[in-house]
């Protein structure tokens, strides 16, 4: 068994909703979405694991703004699927990725230790996903600049409040 730790590449909520045609667009979502493709392709020269997140709303709580089941919004974008053909995808319905999903297992299984964490909402679902308990037994870096929200001001924010815990840093610091 190595000795090196695993590392892997968590991909948070890249949805179509999220882009100009979705139903709730966010500030530089082109923009973030092409360093995400860098990260992923950077990743996996690496031999690092490529994780997709996807949210899918809880239809038990009726009709959501965005991402629910069976709309083109709720879909992985195409680009990040055309990046990561091959990568598992753990569907979830809450801002934490690993409240009842498959992340953990899915992470175990891959022997993963480290986790470079990246997507959409940096104020919701990255961090929400980054401070989880469960990511505790993890060493936890988020990508800062593979990040974006509804506005610059509230990334900003979001990125400052995860620095008590877990220091941004950017693309070409982790991979």
């Amino acid at each position: 068994m190595s000795l090196t730790p695993q590392r892997a590449l968590i991909v948070i909520d890249i949805q179509n909703d999220y882009f100009a045609d979705g139903l709730f667009p966010l500030w530089q979502a082109e923009e973030t979405l092409a360093r995400i493709e860098t990260a992923i392709h950077r990743a996996q020269a690496q031999g690092l694991p490529v994780i997709l997140i996807q949210h899918v709303a809880d239809a038990s709580k009726g009709p959501a703004p965005f991402f629910n089941e069976g709309s083109v919004g709720v879909a992985i974008h195409p680009r990040i699927l055309a990046a990561a053909p091959d990568a598992p995808i753990v569907r979830k319905s809450f801002a934490d990725a690993f409240h009842q999903t498959t992340l953990e297992t899915t992470l175990a299984g891959l022997g993963v230790s480290e986790l470079l964490v990246c997507g959409m909402m940096t104020q919701n679902c990255v961090t929400h996903t980054a401070l989880s308990r469960a990511a505790d037994r993890y060493r936890v870096e988020v990508i800062g600049d593979c990040c974006t929200t509804v506005s610059q001001i509230l990334h900003l924010i979001a990125l400052n409040g995860l620095s008590t815990r877990i220091k941004p840093r950017t693309l070409n610091e982790l991979l």
